[in-house]
This record gives structure tokens, C-alpha cells and sequence, in this order.
């Protein structure tokens, strides 16, 4: 299961961004920001837009994170990125690349399914 608040809060420190500096700029007590990097709030999809947009990062990135995009866990050495972009990746194998795609296919199911009720 996809953690959105924890996909957010590595954005956020990829960026060097404080949780304050979101919380101000989202007009949020610190306290409400931090629940919602927890996971501990429900968030629309416009409040994830905005913050997406704070972060300077697409939407699609934050619902679909995956730390081994920035990160070759296996090597701890860092993987090549072009753009941050799924299609720009260099994967370091192809076990790899095949549970990203299926990873995004779940999402993709997910969220249809989410659009047709």
C-alpha cells in the first residue's frame, strides 16, 4: 500500500524543505502538517496537488514513489535520473524495472476504479 504523507515527506527532505515552510505555505498548524506526513489524515487529491506543487514535483510523482527511483538500495549507490521521470530511468535490473511497472499498473487500476464511482 502506497503511503502518500510518507511519500510527501521524502519529497519534502529531497528538497530541503522544512516541514514549517509547508505548513505556512499550506496555512496549516505544524502540528496538522506533521499527521499528515504520518498518515494520519485523509487527503483530497486538491491538497496533494497543492502541496505537489510546493514541492515542485508532479502529482503522479508523490502517488507513486518509489525510493529506489533515487536510490539503488541493493548497491546503495545512486541511480542515474533524467528528469525524474518514469520513462528516464536507469534501472539496475530487470527485476527492477518489471515490479516498478507492475507497482504502477496496481496504481493505475487503483485510481480508475477510484474514478468510476
Amino acid at each position: 500500500m502506497i503511503n502518500i504523507g510518507d511519500n510527501i515527506k521524502k519529497f519534502r527532505e529531497l528538497k530541503n524543505i522544512t516541514r514549517e515552510q509547508v505548513a505556512a505555505a499550506l496555512d496549516m498548524s505544524l502540528s496538522n502538517y506533521s499527521k499528515i506526513e504520518r498518515g494520519e489524515i485523509d487527503l483530497t487529491l486538491s491538497k496533494i496537488e497543492k502541496i505537489s506543487q510546493l514541492l515542485e514535483v508532479d502529482l503522479s510523482q508523490i502517488l507513486n514513489f518509489d525510493a529506489s527511483q533515487i536510490f539503488n538500495v541493493s548497491n546503495n549507490k545512486v541511480v542515474h535520473v533524467v528528469n525524474s521521470k518514469a520513462d528516464n530511468l536507469y534501472f539496475s535490473s530487470d527485476d527492477h524495472k518489471d515490479k516498478y511497472i507492475k507497482m504502477l499498473e496496481a496504481e493505475n487500476a487503483k485510481l480508475k476504479a477510484g474514478v468510476k464511482k
